[in-house]
């Protein structure tokens, strides 16, 4: 191998050590949507979620703003790029972070919400042998309460009335659940 071709070689690989180091313009602009998405998904939060986010005042001022002006097109889309502006000189992982437990809270709620549709639905249909099933799972549970109510549901269905006691009856399994 020529000297001239293993010099060319040497500087081949330290541009390529460079080009490492530099990120390329569409990876900066593919980070900035990023970080205006997640700025974006803190706009569409409530302010009570909004409380639980570790936001600095300045950050949390300009994602209530942009909830003000919301029906403003143009001016909510400035406000959007300028959050996601701000969102880059700060470090995000804990807001992530918080917003992945948020999510992760709400499906688990969800979940719950189904779960106790199904023993309502359960109960309704096999009285008291659904209501010893919840009572396995939730022991804390007033068997009494539960039976009185499936009659309650179970007398409304007869006589055509609308399905109050069954609507008691799930309020209730779900204050025994989220105990």
């Amino acid at each position: 191998m020529s000297l001239l071709h293993r010099g060319k070689n040497m500087h081949d690989s330290q541009d390529h050590d460079q080009d490492e180091d530099l990120v390329s313009k569409s990876q900066l602009k593919r980070d900035a949507e990023a970080q205006q998405e997640l700025g974006r998904q803190l706009v569409d939060l409530s302010v009570g979620k909004l409380d639980k986010m570790p936001l600095d005042e300045e950050l949390l001022e300009a994602i209530l703003l942009a909830q003000r002006i919301r029906n403003k097109r143009e001016g909510f889309r400035r406000q959007l790029q300028h959050i996601g502006k701000m969102m880059r000189h700060r470090d995000t992982a804990p807001i992530e972070q918080a917003l992945h437990e948020l999510e992760h809270a709400h499906h688990e709620q969800n979940a719950l919400f189904h779960q106790l549709e199904k023993y309502r639905d359960a109960i309704l249909a096999d009285g008291d042998s659904a209501i010893q099933d919840f009572l396995a799972d939730y022991p804390l549970a007033d068997r009494q309460k539960l039976r009185q109510l499936y009659r309650q549901a179970q007398k409304q269905q007869q006589q055509g009335k609308p399905p109050a006691a069954a609507r008691e009856l799930f309020k209730y399994l779900r204050e025994v659940a989220t105990v």
